[in-house]
Parts: structure tokens; C-alpha cells; sequence
């Protein structure tokens, strides 16, 4: 059979032709899109799934659809102006410039991140410019579905009252005004980033701020109703498992997509995410065995959470011993938060913190950030970071003051996350109420969204008061041997 010639190979497959540029590792921009979509399964459906499940079955649909719409508006918001606020031209240290990444031609081009060149004090060339081998549609879908899953986690903090409305407002105003602020300070080529802190995959960009954010945030919208304080068992704990193993098993995109190229550190920070995770799993449920006397299924779920998000910030920048300390620690800090600290902080207490995000990426993230500052190994340092011989604090030389820095980076995130929400939610509070009223909140779902999850007494029939005396004769009376679950804790 004879071979074609190169004018007889279509266009699209013939290398140094439009479609195939030099410049373009197929191999590279398979596995970044591959990531991508991980990572975008994490919240579709992932957490739409598992929000769906760990509430109590009349906020079924509603926390399902808040975590649904957060992923379309910010896929919308992305692309018109906020992709280049993260990534684009500077506008402040802390802050890139606003427009649209639509147009073919510059959607097409060699993805760069321009600010993100670094330079010594003499204004030698340091390290040069973030260029992966790929289009720049694939740079600007992978950093979306980041951005996305940052609301979605920020809204567990909210289930089961926010109106809707307000949350539908706020999305677009948090993406804007506080996402991208953290997304350019420590990955776009803003201050943070080139000072040298470390964040390799989402740490305090995704994680603190959304634990930050979303507690900020459930103390101004308002508690939920006393009964659904009391008692907010979930209502299917088994498709809360399926929710979570989408949520593990697209950490793979998550933090083996940041190296920007399927590269030995993208390998790295696959298995080290998958050691953390499980570390902190089994120490969380050994500690609800040894206090409580029994394992809690929705307890290992919080505990694989905080180990993903303790190993997020230095995923491909430390060993797998440092890996397994980051579990141990990520699977009792966070526990200890949650379990000890909530229950005797009067603060922690009159903030209704839904699914515990202020514990599970908040307290997880900040420490994740810290102990990278402990553990990264300069010769991982030098495969990503910007700041030549980087290092963690057990390596001596530079690695005290990385520490330092890692602290410093997590308080601005933390500072910024909470003035900002807070200006946001009071000035939708001006417009809508950010609390649903309590006639809704006592039926939930079938008030809010005229839908139900589960069709328990027939399909298709009107809203009858009758089936839900139950639940108006319980509003204020505590009910006997409530459920001791994670969302009941908090």
C-alpha cells in the first residue's frame, strides 16, 4: 500500500500547518483538556450530586440547582471578562485587566500567561514566561472549571436558606470582585506570585478563599430554621459516596493539571494526592471510632475532603513521607476544629456553616499552604516555581522565611475574602432579602422550585399542606436522638 504524500494528509493533521502549529504538544494539550474535564466532573456532577444527598431531603433539589447554576454563570462570566482579570495584562499588583477571551484569534494562539516572567533585583531574567505547549482555549477552559468549583465549594456553606435570587447575584459579583483578585495575586504574575508564595494547585486561591468566603458569607445571609439545625440528616448517604468518589478521583485533573504538561511533576502530584487523601480518610475515621465509638460514613467524606485540600498547595512540590504527615495532620487538625473547637466557640456556634466548608477548606487549606512551606524540596521547587531555589523550611537556607511568607500570602486571601464578601452580600441585601422567608424555608424544595427530589406520595400532584405537618409541628421542638452526621455537627 503506498504512503501519501503531505499534500494528500488533510490539513488538520499535518504538522506546521494552521492546525497544527510548532509550537503544539498534542500530548500536552490531550492530557490539559483531559484535566480539565476532570476537574469540571468534580462539580458537574460531582458536587451537584453530593450537595443533592448530604442535605435533608426538602433542600434536595435546591442545593443540587445552586451548585448546577454556579457552574453555567461562571463558565458565561470566564469568558467575557473574567479569564483575563486572572491571567491577563496587570491593572494592580493584585489585579489583571478585564476583557473578553472570545475571539478566534486570540483563542487559537500559544497560550502565555504574560505577567508571570520572572526577574532577579537587577533585572536579569530569572525564570522566563508561563508558555505551555497548547492553544490558549485550552489555558482559558482549564482555569474556568477552576474558578467554578471555587462557588460550588463556597455554597456549601450556604444550603438549605439562601435565596435564591441572591445567590444568583452573587455569583457573578464574588467571581469578579474576589476570585480573580486571589487567582492574579499568586498564579497570574501578581505580587504573591512573584514574591515566591507557594500555592501549586489551589490551596488559598480555591480552597481558604471559598472557606473564608462562605463563612463570611452564612453570617450574613442568616441561619437556617431551628429544626433544620437540630436535625439535617442526609438524605442518601450512598449517593454522597458516589458524589465524593467523583470528587477523589477528579483530583487528578485538579492538581495533576497545574504543571501545565503531562510532565514527571504532573505524575508526582497524582500519587501525592492520592496519599494524602487516604491518610487523612483513615486518621479521621479512627478518631470518630476512638471518641465517638463508631465509624462515620459521612466523617471519612469530610476526612478524604481535607487531605485533598491540605495536599493542594504543594501537590508536586513535596515527597511522599511528607505527603503521608500532611494526611495524619489534615485528617486531625480539621477534625479537631470541627468536632472540639465549633462546639465550644460561641462564634463558630452562631454562624450556620452548612456543610462545615470554614473547617474543611478553610482551616484545611491555610494548613495545606503552611506545611508546603515546611516540606517543599528545592529540587521539585525548581520544576514549577518561579523563585529559583525555593524551598521548604526542614531544607534550611531560605525555607524559614518561605513559611513566613506562605502565612503572609494566606492572611492577605483570608483578609481580602472576608471585606469583599462582606461588601457583596450587603449590597445584595439592598436589592433581595439573602435569606429565604420562613414560609419557604418550612416546606424547602416544592415552595422554592415547585419540584421535589423524591416523589414519595404520587408524581405530578399540587402542594398539599397536609403532607408537611410534620415538619410545621417540629419547627421549634428539638427532636429525641437526633442524627450526630457531619452537617448536624456544624
Amino acid at each position: 500500500m503506498a504512503t501519501a504524500s503531505p499534500d494528500q494528509v488533510p490539513l488538520a493533521y499535518q504538522v506546521g500547518t494552521a492546525a497544527v502549529p510548532i509550537w503544539l504538544n498534542k500530548g500536552d494539550n490531550a492530557w490539559q483538556m483531559i484535566a480539565a474535564t476532570l476537574v469540571g466532573l468534580q462539580s458537574v456532577p460531582g458536587l451537584v450530586i453530593l450537595y443533592g444527598s448530604i442535605v435533608k431531603k426538602k433542600w434536595a433539589v435546591n442545593s443540587a440547582f445552586m451548585a448546577l447554576y454556579a457552574f453555567a454563570a461562571v463558565v458565561i462570566c470566564w469568558v467575557t471578562w473574567a479569564y483575563k482579570m486572572s491571567f491577563g495584562q496587570q491593572l494592580l499588583p493584585f489585579w489583571g485587566k478585564a476583557g473578553p477571551a472570545l475571539g478566534q484569534k486570540f483563542l487559537l494562539g500559544w497560550a502565555t500567561l504574560p505577567k508571570t516572567a520572572q526577574y532577579h533585583s537587577n533585572g536579569d531574567l530569572e525564570t522566563a514566561m508561563i508558555q505551555p505547549f497548547y492553544p490558549m482555549a485550552t489555558m482559558v477552559w482549564f482555569q474556568c472549571v477552576f474558578a467554578a468549583i471555587t462557588l460550588i465549594l463556597l455554597a456549601g456553606a450556604l444550603l438549605g436558606r439562601m435565596n435564591i435570587k441572591a445567590w444568583m447575584m452573587f455569583v457573578p459579583l464574588w467571581l469578579t470582585f474576589s476570585y480573580t483578585v486571589g487567582a492574579f495575586s499568586l498564579w497570574g504574575g501578581g505580587f504573591l506570585f512573584h514574591w515566591g508564595v507557594m500555592d501549586y494547585s489551589g490551596g488559598y486561591v480555591i480552597h481558604l478563599s471559598s472557606g473564608i468566603a462562605g463563612f463570611t458569607a452564612a453570617y450574613w445571609v442568616g441561619p437556617r430554621l431551628k429544626a433544620d439545625r437540630e436535625r439535617f440528616p442526609p438524605n442518601n448517604v450512598l449517593m454522597t459516596l458516589a458524589g465524593a468518589g467523583l470528587l477523589w478521583m477528579g483530583w487528578a485533573g485538579f492538581n495533576g493539571g497545574d504543571p501545565y504538561s503531562a510532565n514527571i511533576d504532573s505524575s508526582m502530584a497524582v500519587l501525592n494526592t492520592n496519599i494524602c487523601a487516604a491518610t487523612s480518610l483513615l486518621v479521621w475515621t479512627w478518631l470518630d471510632v476512638i471518641f465517638f465509638n463508631k465509624p462515620s460514613v459521612i466523617g471519612a467524606v469530610q476526612g478524604m475532603i481535607t487531605g485533598l485540600v491540605c495536599i493542594t498547595p504543594g501537590a508536586g512540590l513535596v515527597q511522599g513521607w511528607a505527603a503521608i504527615v500532611m494526611g495524619v495532620l489534615s485528617g486531625s487538625v480539621p477534625w479537631f476544629t470541627m468536632m472540639i473547637v465549633h462546639k465550644r466557640s460561641k462564634l463558630l456556634q452562631k454562624v450556620d456553616d452548612t456543610l462545615g466548608v470554614f473547617h474543611t477548606h478553610a482551616v484545611a487549606g491555610l494548613l495545606g499552604g503552611i506545611l508546603t512551606g515546611v516540606f517543599a524540596e528545592p529540587e521539585l521547587c525548581n520544576l514549577f516555581l518561579p523563585v529559583t531555589n525555593s524551598r521548604g523550611g526542614v531544607y534550611g537556607g531560605s525555607g524559614g522565611k518561605q513559611v513566613l511568607k506562605q502565612i503572609a500570602g494566606g492572611f492577605f486571601i483570608i483578609g481580602w475574602n472576608m471585606v469583599i464578601t462582606t461588601i457583596i452580600c450587603l449590597a445584595i441585601k439592598l436589592l433581595v432579602p439573602l435569606r429565604m422567608p420562613d414560609n419557604e424555608l418550612l416546606i424547602g424544595d416544592d415552595a422554592v422550585h415547585g419540584e421535589e427530589a423524591y416523589a414519595l406520595w404520587g408524581d405530578g400532584e399540587k402542594y398539599d399542606s397536609t403532607k408537611h405537618m410534620y415538619e410545621l409541628k417540629t419547627v421549634d421542638t428539638p427532636l429525641p436522638n437526633s442524627s450526630n452526621g457531619t452537617t448536624q455537627v456544624v
